[in-house]
Parts: C-alpha cells; sequence; structure tokens
C-alpha cells in the first residue's frame, strides 16, 4: 500500500534537529519505506541528516510518500507529530 500526503511544517524554527529526531524514532517502529519531499528533492525520511538537508522553514510543505504494510498507520502517526509540532512548546508567550 501507497500513501501520499501533503503536511505543513508549523514549528517556529522549521524542521530542526528535535523535530528530525522525533520523526526517525517514529519510523523505528514502522516497517513501512518513508520519503519526504520538499522542493524537488526527495529524502529517506529515517534520516536525521537528510531532514536537516532539505532546510524545511516554518510554513514548509512537504509532501509524505509512505510504502509498506502498516502504511496507514505511519502515516497518522507522522501527520500526527506535525499537527502537533512535535511536542514542543509554543514559543508565544501567552500574557506578556
Amino acid at each position: 500500500m501507497k500513501l501520499i500526503q501533503k503536511v505543513k511544517v508549523k514549528n517556529p524554527l522549521g524542521l530542526h534537529a528535535r523535530p528530525a529526531t522525533v520523526i526517525a524514532r517514529l519510523l523505528q517502529k514502522s516497517k513501512s519505506q518513508v520519503s519526504f519531499i520538499y522542493r524537488s528533492e526527495t529524502i529517506d525520511a529515517r534520516s536525521i541528516m537528510s531532514i536537516l538537508m532539505l532546510a524545511v522553514g516554518k510554513n514548509g510543505q512537504i509532501t509524505v510518500i509512505v510504502e509498506g504494510d502498516d502504511a496507514p498507520k505511519t502515516m497518522q502517526a507522522l501527520v500526527t507529530a506535525f499537527e502537533n509540532e512535535f511536542g514542543e512548546e509554543k514559543s508565544e508567550p501567552e500574557n506578556a
């Protein structure tokens, strides 16, 4: 099974080391092949260095391709991670 979906990077700092690590850890449990496409460059999403080299900033849009037996579960986990900004704190002060 092959799934393709676009996701938006919501983190203020884009896809830096912490989100890249979260993605790599999340994919350790997956059997699927996972690729990210950004500005016509395709990378293996299991590689932290490859994710960092994409240099995706805030509001950047990535195409996620997941191919394998557990593709639906893996895609859902990735989409959720992007939606939740990889568990990072919001950097905007609430009542400054």
